[in-house]
Formats: structure tokens, sequence, C-alpha cells
């Protein structure tokens, strides 16, 4: 692990190096602000419309209860120590330590991008690493290729060959199912102690945390009390059934330590960027050009909206695709009950055939659900009544300029 001092927000595996399309402020990016590109390795072709990756042969484990040793014996071939060399850096950010797991038998490897990258140590331009290495769980030592990363989510993909080592896939859940509460199990990496496991539940879901490798924010993040810290990052965490539901990530924490609020990237979003890089090299994320706030019952009382929930449009980036679909911003700065509102503006409902009630509602439906180019009908609330919107969403570009 390369040394340097630890903030409130640590990365849990390597002090150096978000499937957000929309800003909800100039850190989420519906509307423009300073942002770190997503970097592909290889590919310029057009992205495919989302495809399922093919299943890579890992079953659930049998019955309802949780088995912490059950789920160590049976994943832990599948899961392996990641380790990044920077050849050009200096000497004391030469080196990285992190964790990973296998997900084809093809070989491919999912993990945090700042395991393999420069991204989070403060470059405005992040490179990968030089050399990077799986190790298993039997102690042997393979090459693996980086495929690419993807900043936004801090997810990457590598890849070693298929017959450099026996590869045990681990099986991919759905992590929009996850419940507050249930029981799981971190594996990874801590402090390059291999093959280590914890164990705790699922703190909160849907959280929004900063990226830790671009300006944006991941809107879909797992809370868990499991200790996750340096060199658990990009590792499984795995629900009682022994499917991943995350990638470990970072933790949030006053010293640094574990003893503070782990988060983990949801295997849907880690799975869309797999999906894109593997297929075409690339990823990339639809854009909106908005930026938008809650709408609470007690903001639509206090000012008459038609509606109790949604996201209320607060700015439009001129010349947005959100610009170009006629959507209206507030024009009104207002106070209540110690929040600053943006008054007038659209408030959006819907997204296609998906409802939105929030803000971060209107930024998990573009990311998780859209793609550049497509034609999707924004229903919003304006002046009381409703009224169909189509939008062509764009792509998110690589250099934003200041918010709207």
């Amino acid at each position: 692990m390369r040394p340097g001092a630890v903030a409130a927000v640590a990365i849990a595996a390597a002090l150096v190096g978000g499937l957000l399309s929309v800003l909800i402020a100039d850190r989420t990016g519906l509307s423009d602000g300073d942002s770190t590109q997503t970097v592909v390795v290889s590919g310029d072709g057009a992205l495919p419309i989302e495809r399922r990756l093919p299943a890579n042969g890992a079953k659930p484990l049998p019955g309802n209860g949780f088995d912490a040793a059950a789920i160590y014996r049976s994943r832990g071939a599948g899961v392996v120590t990641v380790y990044s060399y920077f050849d050009q850096r200096p000497l004391s950010e030469r080196q990285a330590q992190g964790s990973g797991f296998v997900v084809s038998t093809r070989g491919e490897i999912l993990t945090s991008a700042h395991v393999v990258t420069t991204a989070g140590s403060g470059d405005d331009d992040p490179e990968g690493a030089t050399r990077v290495f799986a190790g298993f769980a039997d102690g042997d030592r393979v090459p693996a290729t980086l495929v690419g990363w993807d900043l936004y989510d801090d997810v990457a993909v590598l890849r070693v060959e298929p017959d450099a080592h026996s590869l045990r896939p681990v099986p991919l859940g759905d992590s929009s199912r996850v419940l507050v509460g249930e029981p799981v199990a971190a594996m990874g990496s801590p402090f390059g102690n291999e093959n280590s496991l914890t164990v705790g539940i699922v703190s909160a879901t849907q959280r929004s945390i900063d990226s830790l490798t671009s300006d944006y924010t991941v809107a879909d993040a797992i809370q868990t009390d499991a200790p996750i810290t340096h060199g658990n990052s990009g590792g499984p965490l795995f629900d009682a059934r022994g499917r991943v539901i995350g990638i470990n990530a970072q933790i949030r924490s006053e010293s640094g330590q574990a003893e503070g609020v782990g988060f983990a990237i949801p295997i849907n979003a880690a799975k869309r960027s797999l999906d894109q890089l593997v297929k075409a090299g690339r990823v990339a994320y639809a854009y909106v050009g908005v930026s938008a706030e809650d709408l609470t019952p007690t903001i639509a009382r206090r000012f008459d909206y038609a509606v109790e929930r949604g996201a209320v449009v607060a700015c439009v980036v001129p010349k947005s695709p959100g610009a170009k679909a006629g959507l209206r911003g507030g024009a009104e700065k207002r106070q209540l009950n110690g929040f600053e509102f943006r008054y007038g503006g659209d408030v959006v409902v819907q997204i296609g055939n998906r409802k939105v009630e929030d803000a971060d509602d209107l930024v998990r439906v573009v990311s998780e659900a859209l793609f550049p180019n497509q034609v999707v009908d924004f229903t919003v609330v304006r002046g009381g009544k409703r009224v169909v919107l189509p939008v062509r969403l764009g792509e998110r570009p690589k250099q934003l300029t200041p918010q709207c």
C-alpha cells in the first residue's frame, strides 16, 4: 500500500487511484462542473444498448440461513488479491494492493478502479497501472491485463489467461433486491492479509456517496457495518447465499480505520460497467444537463405544488439535451426550514415508465437504465398540469463546463 494521510473518507484498498448521468448538483453530473472523465483502454465503436452477460456457471448456496464458513469455503477460490505497479510514479507511489473476484471462465476479474489506476491521488488525467497481478487463494500469482476502468463508479475489469490458473467464478446477485438488516460477508485482503473474511449486516441502501475516483457521486451505494479497510477495496460483498451484491469500495471514518461506515458499489452498476468494457471497450453514460432538488410534502404544501413528491428542476444547462427538450428550471430562491429551495421549475415525476420521487431517483433512473442517444419521455408537472417531454439523451461530456 502507498503511504499517505487518510481523511474522513478513506480509500479502502490503496491510496491511489461514478454511472451517474445527470447532476443533482455540480457533484453529480446533471449539470456541468469539473469532473474526471471515464478512461477507455481500447475500442471506439458505437456502444451497444445493454446486453446481458452470459452466465458464469456459479450457483447460489442452498438454504436460507447465513453460514459465513460455508461462504468462505465455497467462494474463497474465486476471490483474488490484486497487486498493481506504477513504474513511472515516484518511489512512494509505485505499488498498490487491493482485492478482486473472478466473474467468468474467460478470466475476467472485477475490482475497484482506484486499485489499478492513479485516480484518487489528485491526478487530473489518471493512468492505469504498468503491471497488474492477481493472487489466488492457493498462493499462486499470475499476470493480469487491465481491460479498462470506469472512474464514475470506481470499477475496473482485469483479465487473466484461462490456462494460467484454474478459475472459480462467483455468482453475481441483484443489488436492487438487497434489504436493510440482511447479513453480509466481505472477502478480500485487508492490509495485504490475503483470504480474509468479515461479516456484518446491510446498514442502508441507496446511499449517495462521493466517488473516490471522480467528482461525481454514486447514487445507489450499499452501506454496511462489515469491517472494510485498506486492501479490501475491489473485493466482493456476499449475501447469505454467496452471491455478490456489491464491490467493497471505501470507508467513512474519523480515523480512517475500520471502525467507520463501509460502502460498496452495487453489483448492478458494476455489471453495467463490466458489460460495456468487455463488449465495447468503453463506458458511456447518458446525460440530461439539469440540476435537481427534492420535492417533499412540506415544500409542496408551503409552495402549493400539485404533487408531493418529485425532482424539482433547479436549473438547465444551456444547449443540453434537457434544454433542447424544453425542461424548465426554477427562477426564485426561497428559504424553508433552513434549506434554500429553487422555486418554479418543472417537477419530474416519471421517466419512461419509472417513477421519480426525489432527485436521487432522477439520477438513479438515468444512470442505471438509460443510454446516450435514447429518446425517453420525461413526465413533469408544470403549473399544476402534467406535461410529457421527449428527451434525446446525450453522452456525459468528458470535460464539463461550469454548473448551470
